[in-house]
């Protein structure tokens, strides 16, 4: 009798477990129903595959992929969504309506968990770009001071003397009028730059070849993280991690952290042994090794790892992909390569002869303006990713907290509600009396609000004088016989390279 109660009993119970279960069931595809309907509803392709949500529409060929994402932006010109899978919904913001009101903000930003962003912690860990809330408050705080304007002044000189050792590689091409690939040229030299300017490094990066292992791993890195993103099945890292590009990214992480944590042990055995007042000014490696917050506590030595990883990188790669493609428009455009050559010499005649300095660099008004339609029309930087921390409008819709956003800088830069011919190279759209009217937040590079690039006037001074010496030197030409594909990853670059000819001015 005892027992038949009790096998009512666990009956019973039973019955209200699997009625429980039943009910949170009904209850998840209720609510995934309507959140599904929610952002469906909002602007957007609605042809969905049930694993790859918008993603199997993207072509694979990154020229015809722009085109694609060109034709989203006509039909969709302040923003649209898109399914990274069926469960992952991201917000595409493609006008300055939408774009400000996420950066105007200033709370910092999270992450997210699965976020494209989360994809690179593995490499850059939580530094500038990566870290959200007090993390990279704390950390802004903290390295603000290295770029302020009197330890930017003495870089000047050392992105002229980078510059000579970059024209005399380019001279041998000029002497045989064989085209050569500027990219990896370019590449080579921003490295030298990063490294002596931030790092105080003493070696010849540029003398060691045509390329560098550094700069090969950043560029395999940041395609490798950009491809994971695309790829739904290789969001959880127990998969991804198993793979041969999972295998390949763990390794080249390892390849890059050993660079950085060489210069980090180096300069630190050097300020043991003479003390930070012995140099003219403390560089940003110097000011990571000796900052301390409110509290007396400095960075602990992932923390710096971190941030050398994510400076190295941002601070040549993103700079060496503007400065190449500035090069590129200006070789298919010779009136405008003209006017910059016109300005500079202007100004070097003026002093008679020698190198542009610090206080010529507000002078190259033209330079300034090629400089700026050059990172609008290519984007060194397509995409800026962020993640709603509140209940947000955008246009109308109130978009719930969580949601994933990116802001899609391409479409923005050729949104054609803000810019005629929006594919046109066209420096004077940045004539003060041409931007009347523009909203600030129509052209924003190196993003904008409280998480702007830290590093944006190191970048455009090193920009103005590559740029200049070269076209100074140089006439340059593109190579007729070669075509240049976009490549759209962490970075723009080109699949087939940037070839150009150039020719000595005397």
């Amino acid at each position: 009798m005892f027992s038949g109660e009790l096998s009512i009993i666990w009956k019973a119970v039973f019955s209200v477990i699997v009625i429980y279960l039943v009910f949170k069931v009904v209850d998840a595809v209720r609510r995934f129903r309507k959140y599904f309907k929610f952002f469906n509803d909002l602007p957007g392709e609605t042809d969905l595959h049930w694993i790859w949500g918008n993603l199997h529409k993207l072509p694979s060929n990154t020229e015809d992929r722009l085109k694609y994402v060109q034709s989203l932006l006509l039909k969709y010109p302040k923003f649209y969504r898109i399914w990274a899978s069926l469960l992952k919904p991201v917000i595409q913001l493609n006008h300055p309506d939408t774009v400000k009101v996420l950066l105007k903000t200033s709370e910092p930003k999270p992450r997210g968990i699965g976020g494209a962003y989360e994809f690179a912690i593995p490499w850059l860990g939580e530094g500038l770009l990566l870290a959200g809330g007090k993390r990279w408050a704390r950390s802004r705080r903290l390295l603000t001071p290295a770029f302020h304007f009197d330890i930017l002044k003495p870089y000047v000189k050392i992105y002229n003397e980078a510059a000579d050792i970059l024209i005399s590689k380019i001279d041998k091409y000029a002497e045989t009028g064989e085209s050569f690939e500027l990219f990896s040229l370019i590449s080579l030299c921003t490295l030298d730059v990063i490294l002596k300017c931030a790092m105080s490094y003493t070696g010849n990066i540029q003398r060691e070849g045509e390329t560098h292992p550094y700069v090969q791993a950043v560029n395999e890195l940041s395609e490798l993280w950009f491809n994971r993103g695309r790829n739904p099945f290789l969001y959880p890292d127990f998969i991804y991690y198993n793979t041969k590009n999972g295998k390949r990214f763990a390794e080249q992480c390892d390849y890059v952290h050993s660079v950085s944590e060489d210069i980090i042990e180096k300069r630190r055995q050097t300020l043991e042994r003479e003390g930070p007042t012995k140099k003219r000014y403390l560089d940003f490696l110097d000011i990571l090794l000796t900052a301390q917050d409110e509290t007396g506590v400095g960075l602990s030595q992932l923390e710096i790892r971190n941030e050398v990883d994510t400076f190295l990188f941002e601070g040549h790669d993103t700079t060496a992909s503007a400065i190449s493609w500035i090069l590129y428009s200006l070789a298919q455009h010779p009136e405008y390569q003209q006017n910059v050559r016109g300005e500079v010499d202007d100004i070097l005649n003026s002093k008679e002869g020698g190198n542009l300095e610090w206080g010529d660099l507000n002078k190259l008004d033209y330079l300034s303006r090629v400089i700026k339609e050059g990172m609008r029309l290519h984007c060194p930087v397509p995409f800026v990713q962020r993640q709603l921390t509140q209940d947000t409008e955008l246009d109308g819709h109130l978009i719930p907290e969580g949601t994933a956003c990116s802001i899609h800088l391409i479409n923005l830069h050729h949104n054609p509600l803000i810019w005629s011919d929006p594919w046109e190279f066209q420096p004077d759209r940045f004539l003060p009396q041409n931007m009347t009217g523009r909203d600030s937040y129509a052209f924003v590079p190196f993003s904008a609000g409280p998480r702007n690039c830290i590093g944006q006037h190191f970048a455009l001074n090193e920009e103005k004088i590559l740029i200049s010496r070269i076209i100074q030197r140089y006439e340059l030409k593109v190579d007729p016989d070669h075509v240049v594909r976009r490549k759209t990853a962490a970075v723009m670059r080109s699949e087939t390279g940037i070839k150009l000819t150039a020719t000595r001015r005397h």
